[in-house]
């Protein structure tokens, strides 16, 4: 036998849970101890996103009451369908509050502003905000994004909007286990228990290496692994963020390229079956009501492959 040990830098080291999810089937992905914690297997998620966010918006029209969405950026082919569709059908967004929920940052912390092209707010004025007909679109007050000077009152900034917290939370694990960028192993989400974790507001953090190598792959930086292009720290908000949400919905179905290979396998596995922990941020998810969709390719099983390269 050759038995190992994670590498130093690997946020979640925990050897019996590690095998045990990685050995989770297909078949079983589906159940989970927490009734409220809903898992389902389909290849429809980007269908279902999209819809949701349509019939929040419609709502919150007809029935002219508040709506408070945090939302993960880039995703421009999501947010341009959401748009077409309000504009299609005249849904008034009104009444609609978008919170961006995370944003890159520089090494002292200054966040990336509206024109820096890889950034999430740049994308979503421009593939969301940009895309709703003038006449339908929210107040410009009403689109909001993390700056520079507003990040310490971010999540203040939501429970206003939102009577306490946001109506949903959209969000999907990173490499590392993040949601929005609240990564494993930052000095500014250090703490001492998982209750104090979840209690945590929005803040600036320094990124785990995982993320930063994680993003290099995405179009916004070319998908080349060009690690020194990737901002090292970024504005996220808080696990008290997501708590605070009324609804939650977790989506899990990136692959690299649109191929098989996806960083996401594993890291799924822990966060929906592992152990609820600072260490796998997204995992705090398990502790609440969310629905939770999962492809087939990231629901598909691995093992050593010694015939396939990357």
């Amino acid at each position: 036998m050759f038995n190992i040990k994670p590498a130093p830098f690997v946020p979640y080291k925990n050897e019996e849970v590690l095998e045990r999810c990685r050995n989770i089937k297909r078949e079983d992905m589906e159940k989970h101890p927490n009734p409220d914690f809903k898992i389902k297997i389909t290849n429809a998620i980007g269908g279902i996103w999209v819809s949701d966010m349509v019939a929040r918006i419609m709502e919150s029209d007809y029935k002219d009451k508040k709506l408070t969405m945090i939302i993960p950026n880039p995703a421009p082919d999501v947010y341009a369908a959401v748009a077409e569709t309000i504009n299609r059908n005249n849904i008034n967004c009104r009444n609609v509050n978008i919170f961006p929920m995370d944003e890159w940052a520089d090494e002292d912390g200054n966040v990336a502003p509206l024109s820096y092209k890889a950034g999430f707010g740049h994308s979503c004025m421009k593939y969301f905000y940009g895309k709703i007909r003038e006449d339908l679109r929210m107040p410009e007050n009403q689109f909001h994004y993390f700056t520079t000077e507003n990040v310490k009152d971010y999540s203040k900034m939501i429970c206003e909007a939102g009577d306490g917290g946001a109506d949903i939370c959209y969000s999907g694990p990173g490499w590392a286990g993040h949601i929005a960028f609240i990564d494993p192993d930052t000095p500014e989400f250090a703490c001492n228990s998982i209750e104090e974790f979840i209690n945590m507001d929005a803040r600036i953090v320094t990124l785990n290496p995982m993320t930063i190598m994680q993003n290099s792959l995405h179009g916004c930086f070319g998908q080349s692994g060009d690690i020194a292009n990737v901002p090292p720290r970024a504005a996220t908000i808080g696990p008290a963020d997501v708590k605070r949400a009324r609804n939650r919905i977790e989506m899990h179905d990136l692959t690299t390229g649109a191929g098989f290979s996806s960083w996401q396998r594993m890291i799924s596995r822990l966060v929906l079956y592992g152990e609820v922990t600072p260490q796998v941020p997204s995992s705090i998810l398990q502790l609440w009501k969310t629905d939770v969709y999962v492809s087939e390719g990231i629901a598909a099983p691995f093992e050593c492959w010694e015939e396939v390269g990357y």
